[in-house]
């Protein structure tokens, strides 16, 4: 089993800490971002007979429950450092989901106010949520899905750019860096340099394209396995099927080596197996991603394989920004 590592305390910039006086160093909820441990799967890999290694990395461990932690906190701590954001100029993006979440937290926690743009069909659940965090929620038309919230949060920004500051997730490059920086090399060390393939859902794409870039780095020849539902219409919450979505610029396709289409049926099915075989309960967009995992591992002898598992089945979940 892998180690996880202890906290990064110098990963918060003196140049942020210094727009938010109050903001202190060791602030727990902003530390307890990422360094989220790699789970071994040894149980689902052995039911297949197969040679290989699989782990999970536990990003439902995060603090407000998802991967998306890690991208809003590199989009906010960007913006406060080159004055974009502020306690005036409130942060607006589009997501219905665990972005959405993760903004809530860090705009209570560091004192700036958010406004989310989200389709109107999110869940009860996830708007109270969101509502009790003190979010400003406009609701937008749930034909047009996220990428009409998106048209929305964009069109405010631009007619009250003093009012807004338009995190836009699904480009902002601080997305993949964000995982650049913390995701790529924790499972490096983590996986003491044995990973041999890296298998993750693609929603904005910024966790793929950022984990993938570092890990290639430093092992060219690593496989990285980009995971999708397998058609537009589909119940893999956080996944984007990107043939007929609106392309976010932050998916870096020259990092992903090949793409798995899952069934909703199957991330359902992996899903149920990680609960009931490993003691996770997670979403199915880690159901989907595991499902790949296992297939890939199977018809690859002797392989190390990381899945990301972006957040758990405790609630509703985003259907377009998981990962």
């Amino acid at each position: 089993m892998f180690a996880s590592d202890p906290p990064a305390l110098g990963r918060i910039s003196d140049e942020a800490l210094g727009t938010r006086p109050k903001l202190r160093r060791d602030d727990p909820v902003l530390l307890a971002v990422g360094n989220t441990p790699l789970l071994p799967l040894s149980r689902l890999a052995r039911d297949l007979g197969g040679s290989f290694e699989l782990y999970g990395k536990a990003e439902f461990l995060n603090p407000s429950g998802s991967v998306k932690d890690r991208a809003a906190l590199a989009i906010v701590l960007g913006a406060l450092e080159d004055g974009s954001l502020t306690a005036e100029r409130g942060l607006i993006d589009a997501s219905s989901g665990n972005t959405a979440v993760a903004y809530a937290v860090l705009g209570a926690r560091l004192g700036f106010p958010v406004t989310l743009c989200v389709p109107a069909n999110a869940s009860p659940e996830r708007i109270r949520r969101l509502e009790e965090l003190g979010v400003t929620l406009i609701l937008t038309d749930p034909i047009d899905g996220t990428d009409g919230a998106q048209h929305e949060a964009r069109a405010l920004a631009e007619a009250n750019p003093a009012e807004f500051y338009y995190a836009d997730q699904y480009n902002n490059p601080a997305n993949p860096l964000g995982h650049y920086r913390t995701t790529g090399p924790e499972i490096w060390r983590q996986s003491e340099g044995r990973i041999t393939h890296l298998v993750a859902g693609v929603g904005t794409g910024g966790t793929i394209s950022g984990t993938s870039r570092y890990l290639k780095e430093r092992a060219p020849s690593l496989r990285t396995i980009g995971v999708e539902p397998d058609g537009p219409i589909h119940g893999i919450e956080g996944l984007k099927h990107i043939p007929t979505a609106l392309r976010p610029s932050t998916y870096q396709e020259r990092w992903v080596d090949e793409t798995w289409r899952v069934a909703t049926e199957e991330a359902e099915r992996t899903r149920l197996l990680l609960a009931r075989r490993e003691g996770l309960s997670v979403g199915r967009s880690a159901g989907a991603a595991v499902a790949a995992a296992l297939a890939v591992g199977s018809a690859s002898p002797g392989s190390v394989l990381v899945a990301i598992l972006p957040d758990s089945a405790r609630e509703p979940h985003d259907r377009a920004d998981n990962a």
